[in-house]
């Protein structure tokens, strides 16, 4: 063998390019963070199919409510209409043909993520179409829509400070030794 030849080494694969540098692979993603990305480019993609198409720069809260609204006919939550025999009640004893939605709470996490994402992407907290007022009173109205037709009605949390507040009057006072 010459100087500069070295015997192949068994693991060494055709693949390998440049030599013995090892570059190793970036930390797979978190669930919540595929997750996000996922959506970012879903909402890119729905922008994209817009006639004519509309920029993620150029998107504002009405494009994001359309396209909550589109993922409504992707949804697997049964949503009783007014006019259902079963609107109401939480679990109805037969099928019926009101239309299946998103759920609130998929609806509510979506946004979450996206509005993370719009920011992780240079966005603005100011300008974030994803935390708009509007998106705000539409996420309301779909949660409260979807508690009437299943008959659930969702309770406001009390504040904590109020119970801190209750059980420190409720406690006698400390005595310094």
């Amino acid at each position: 063998m010459s100087g500069d030849q070295r015997p192949k080494d068994s693991a060494e694969g055709s693949s390998r390019s440049g030599g013995d540098h090892y570059q190793p692979q970036p930390a797979p993603l978190s669930r919540y963070e595929s997750q996000k990305r996922r959506d970012w480019n879903t909402f890119g993609q729905y922008l994209k199919n817009q006639r004519p198409p509309v920029s993620l720069s150029q998107s504002n809260c009405n494009h994001v409510l359309d396209f909550l609204r589109y993922l409504d006919q992707f949804g697997k939550t049964k949503v009783h209409l007014h006019g259902c025999v079963f609107f109401g009640q939480p679990n109805p004893p037969a099928p019926c043909t009101c239309p299946l939605r998103q759920a609130w709470g998929s609806l509510d996490a979506l946004i979450g993520r996206l509005r993370a994402a719009y920011e992780e992407h240079g966005g603005s907290a100011e300008t974030n179409p994803f935390g708009n007022g509007a998106i705000r009173v539409y996420l309301r109205e779909v949660k409260e829509c979807q508690a009437k037709a299943r008959g659930i009605p969702y309770k406001k949390k009390t504040k904590k400070k109020t119970q801190i507040r209750a059980r420190n009057e409720a406690k006698p006072p400390m005595q310094s030794a």
